[in-house]
C-alpha cells in the first residue's frame, strides 16, 4: 500500500506540474488571437499600414506562443493512457468522445487557418486573410470547448450509464454531456479569463513601449483594443463565475466550503474578502477557522443559492451529516458504496459460474447503491476533505487579481482615451507588472478547479487513488523531472524570444 500511496503522489504530481505549465501557454492563446483578429478588422476597415503592422506584431507574439504551448497539451493528453490508464479505462467512452471531436474538427480548423494567417499576408486577399484571422480565433476557442466539455464531465459526471460486465462508464446521452451546466459555466469563465490575461499581457507590453518612449502610436492603439476587449471580458467573467459558483455549490459543496474555509454551516453565510486560516484548526475541535477575517455579510449564501438567507453546508456538516438540513454523513455514503463494491464483486462471480438467479440480486443491490461507488474505496471519512489551505488561497488569490484586472482596464482606458496614458508612469508600471499576476490568477483558477475537487478524479464516482495507472513509481518519479526540466526549457526560451521580438519592436514588421 505504501508503494500504490507513493505512485499516486507522483502521478498526481507529474499531472498537475503538466497542466499548469500548459495553462501558461493557453490563455494568451485564447484573448491574444480575438484581439489580433480586432486589429486585422480594423486595418481592412481603414487600410491604415499602421494596424497592419501592429497586427502583425502580435501574430508574431501568438506564434511563439502557439508552438510551444502546443507540446504541453500533447504530453498532457498522452499522460491521461501512460500514468492513468484505469481512468481511461472506466471513462473512456465518455471522455475520450469530446477530446476526438476537439481533434478532428477543433485543432485542425486552427492548425489549418494558422498557415494561411501567418503565411499568406501577401499570397491572399485582404478580406480572405482577414477571415482566416477570425478562424483561428474560432477555432483556439472551440479547442477549449471541447476540453473544458470533458473536464466539466468529470466535475458532474451525468449522461452516462456504469456497465457492470465491462466495469465501464458508457455515454447513452450526448447532448447532457455537452450542455451540462457545469460544463457550460466552465468553459464561459475559462475562456472570459482568457480574455482578461491576453488584455493585461498586451496592455503590459504596450506599457513598457510608453515607459521607453518609442512606438507611441502602435502602443496607444494596442492599449486602447486590449483595455476594451479586457473591460468586456471582465464584467462577463463576473458573471460567468457568479453562475459556476451556484453550480459549485448545488454539485460540489465540499468545494464551495474548502473555497471560503467554512467548518460549520451557516444560514445567512458570509464571504470571507481577506482571511489567515489558523493553521491548527482541524475537523471537529473547537479551535478557530481564522487568524483575522473580514467577512462580507450573506454574500456566501447568496452567491451559492441566490438567497440572502440560504443554509450554506461546512465541511463538517457535509463530513459528520446534518439531519435538520438532509445532508448524509460521508460514513453513511461508505458504507453504501461498500455495499456497491461487494454487490459488484459477487455479480461478476456470480456471473461467471452461471447463477443466473444469484446474479440478478446482485445486480439489484448494485443498481440500488451505485450512487455511492466511489465512497466505497475511500479509507476514512476524512479522506471526502481536500487541502482547504490551497483552496482556500488560490480562490482568494484569483478573486482579488480579477478585481483588481477590472480596475486596471478602467484607469488604462480613462486615461487612453484623453490622450494621457504616456504621462501616467504610474499605471504604465502598475500595468507592466500585472503581467506576471494575470498568470497567477490563471493556475491559481485551476488550481482552485482540482484541488477542490479532491480526492475525485471523476466526482463522487472515481477516486483519484482507483484511477492511476498500476506501473513502477520510480518511472513516474524519473518522467516527472525530465518533464520539469524540459517544460522550464521550454519556458525559459518562450520568454527570451518574446522579450527579443518586443526589443525589436513592431518596425521590423
Amino acid at each position: 500500500m505504501e508503494h500504490t500511496d507513493l505512485l499516486i503522489d507522483w502521478s498526481r504530481a507529474q499531472f498537475a506540474l503538466t497542466a499548469l505549465y500548459h495553462w501558461l501557454f493557453v490563455p494568451l492563446t485564447l484573448g491574444l488571437t480575438f484581439i489580433i483578429a480586432i486589429m486585422e478588422t480594423i486595418y481592412v476597415k481603414t487600410e491604415d499600414i499602421w494596424w497592419k503592422q501592429t497586427t502583425q506584431f502580435w501574430m508574431t507574439i501568438l506564434a511563439i506562443n502557439f508552438a510551444i504551448g502546443l507540446a504541453t497539451g500533447i504530453i498532457m493528453e498522452f499522460e491521461f493512457g501512460t500514468n492513468w490508464s484505469n481512468y481511461s479505462w472506466i471513462v473512456g467512452d465518455i471522455f475520450g468522445a469530446p477530446l476526438a471531436i476537439e481533434g478532428l474538427m477543433a485543432f485542425f480548423m486552427e492548425s489549418t487557418f494558422f498557415a494561411m494567417m501567418f503565411f499568406g499576408w501577401e499570397k491572399v486577399s485582404k478580406k480572405m486573410h482577414l477571415l482566416s484571422t477570425w478562424f483561428v480565433a474560432i477555432g483556439s476557442n472551440l479547442s477549449a470547448l471541447w476540453i473544458l466539455v470533458a473536464n466539466g464531465w468529470m466535475q458532474h459526471p451525468i449522461g452516462m450509464t456504469f456497465n457492470p460486465n465491462t466495469a465501464r462508464n458508457e455515454m447513452h446521452n450526448f447532448s447532457e454531456v455537452f450542455f451540462n451546466p457545469m460544463a457550460v459555466n466552465k468553459f464561459l469563465h475559462t475562456i472570459s479569463s482568457g480574455y482578461v490575461l491576453a488584455s493585461v499581457f498586451v496592455i503590459g507590453v504596450s506599457a513598457w513601449y510608453l515607459i521607453k518612449r518609442r512606438d507611441i502610436m502602435f502602443a496607444k492603439r494596442s492599449i486602447i483594443v486590449a483595455a476594451s476587449f479586457g473591460l468586456i471580458s471582465s464584467f462577463y467573467m463576473l458573471i460567468s463565475g457568479d453562475e459556476s459558483a451556484f453550480e459549485v455549490a448545488q454539485k460540489q459543496p465540499m468545494k464551495l466550503a474548502a473555497m471560503e474555509g467554512l467548518y460549520k454551516g451557516e444560514e445567512r453565510a458570509g464571504i470571507i474578502a481577506i482571511g489567515i486560516l489558523n493553521k491548527e484548526k482541524k475537523i471537529g475541535d473547537k479551535n478557530k477557522t481564522f487568524l483575522f477575517s473580514f467577512e462580507i455579510p450573506n454574500a456566501l449564501s447568496f452567491l451559492g443559492y441566490h438567497s440572502l438567507n440560504a443554509f450554506v453546508p461546512g465541511i463538517e456538516d457535509l463530513i459528520y451529516g446534518n439531519k435538520e438540513h438532509n445532508l448524509i454523513s460521508v460514513s453513511q455514503k461508505m458504507k453504501e458504496g461498500q455495499i456497491a463494491v461487494n454487490a459488484l464483486t459477487l455479480y461478476k462471480k456470480f456471473k461467471k459460474e452461471g447463477n443466473v438467479s444469484k446474479a440478478k440480486e446482485a445486480l439489484r443491490t448494485f443498481r440500488a447503491h451505485e450512487h455511492y461507488l466511489g465512497y466505497g474505496y475511500l479509507k476514512t471519512p476524512k479522506d471526502a476533505v481536500p487541502n482547504v489551505a490551497l483552496t482556500f488561497y488560490s480562490f482568494h488569490t484569483m478573486v482579488g487579481l480579477g478585481t483588481w484586472f477590472l480596475i486596471l482596464f478602467i484607469l488604462v482606458l480613462y486615461f487612453a482615451m484623453i490622450n494621457e496614458i504616456e504621462n501616467k508612469r504610474w499605471i504604465l508600471y502598475l500595468a507592466l507588472w500585472s503581467i506576471p499576476l494575470a498568470y497567477v490568477a490563471q493556475e491559481c483558477g485551476w488550481i482552485v478547479a482540482e484541488v477542490g475537487r479532491q480526492p475525485w478524479a471523476i466526482q463522487d464516482l472515481l477516486p483519484v487513488g482507483m484511477a492511476a495507472s498500476n506501473i513502477a513509481s520510480n518511472s513516474v518519479m524519473v518522467t516527472f523531472w525530465l518533464f520539469t526540466i524540459l517544460f522550464t526549457g521550454l519556458l525559459i526560451a518562450e520568454v527570451k524570444i518574446m522579450l527579443t521580438q518586443i526589443k525589436i519592436g513592431p518596425e521590423a514588421h
